[in-house]
């Protein structure tokens, strides 16, 4: 079955009611620019074979190019974005709003107690996270399916410069930090790796025993997704993890001093020319996310673990509390 017809009933299948309000791929609408635009380059072609040499010149200019294509320069690129725009917002909104209310607080949190005792509400949220799954891997195959056509098209390697523009934006989900949040959801409400979150990802796994701690998610027989969970500052298992706006992951503790601001203050204190340690990109954290389904799937899985990291935490924050008021006290008595 062809990648269209696939998508196309996946708009229309058993989840229509769940994309109602969710932006998706113009897939097809996609493929008809291309299609004008693969016309548009063969009948130059054409004029160009009948033409002289001087006239070829001439008309080769008039071809579609990969730099200066008239056609996808005001239709494709612009619109393609647009949609990953509209189709991050979305669901990161929707990601959002499950993880609150996993975990609420104060009157919320007494409120989602009081409910269990008369219905479950778990399915419903594990269906919910499957359909989520199922929505972004869709269209994040279709996007890499049309770009990849772009290039074939065009014989060039734009589709390739808009991917990495895509995570330059914080729009290419696949690598968003919110997929590991909701992964690691799926994983706490199901309580196994070997669940079937639905037809189109075939399984999501998270292994700690190895040296090298991994999340994974496969969609296919041949795309596979690794996201590390080990901190690039201490190397370790990734503890009270934050991700940056640029979506790695560090530690907060590890974070924190990486921007030269107290743990208890957090990573969002940090001033706004502090820059990730990994990228060096700076103003990220402003946008810092706190992994806390992730944090709940390593403290259940790693629990030796997870007490002697919490330890330590604490701590260092201590330490560092008393530093902070040993010079607060020098600055207001001088002495």
């Amino acid at each position: 079955m062809k990648f269209g017809e696939a998508f196309t009933g996946f708009l229309h299948g058993d989840q229509e009611w769940f994309l109602h309000k969710c932006s998706h791929v113009e897939y097809k609408r996609l493929k008809k620019v291309l299609k004008a635009c693969r016309s548009l380059r063969d009948s130059g072609g054409n004029e160009q074979d009948e033409s002289n040499e001087g006239e070829a010149s001439t008309g080769e200019n008039q071809l579609c190019q990969c730099d200066i294509c008239p056609v996808c320069d005001q239709k494709f690129f612009d619109e393609l974005s647009k949609e990953a725009s509209d189709i991050a917002g979305c669901f990161i909104s929707r990601v959002r709003r499950l993880l609150h209310f996993h975990f609420a607080n104060g009157m919320q949190r007494y409120m989602r107690r009081f409910r269990y005792c008369f219905s479950d509400d778990q399915p419903t949220l594990v269906q919910e996270v499957r359909m989520l799954l199922d929505y972004v891997t869709m269209n994040s195959i279709a996007i890499r399916k049309i770009l990849k056509k772009y290039d074939k098209v065009h014989g060039s390697v734009n589709g390739r410069n808009f991917k990495m523009e895509m995570r330059g934006e914080r729009i290419e989900l696949l690598h968003s930090p919110w997929l590991i949040e909701l992964g690691a959801f799926y994983l706490n409400c199901s309580g196994s790796d070997a669940g079937e979150p639905g037809s189109f990802v075939r399984k999501f796994f998270c292994d700690l025993s190895d040296t090298q701690p991994v999340m994974t998610m496969v969609i296919s027989d041949t795309i596979t997704y690794e996201y590390s969970l080990t901190c690039p500052i201490c190397l370790d298992t990734v503890f009270n993890p934050y991700a940056l706006g640029c979506g790695h992951l560090f530690c907060k503790s590890c974070v924190c001093a990486a921007a030269s601001v107290l743990i208890c203050d957090g990573p969002k204190s940090a001033p706004r020319e502090a820059k990730c340690p990994v990228c060096r990109e700076a103003g990220v954290y402003r946008d810092t996310l706190h992994m806390l389904e992730l944090d709940h799937l390593l403290r259940n899985r790693c629990k030796e673990h997870w007490k002697e990291r919490l330890g330590e935490e604490r701590a260092e924050m201590v330490k560092q509390a008393k530093q902070y008021w040993e010079k607060q006290t020098i600055a207001a008595l001088g002495y």
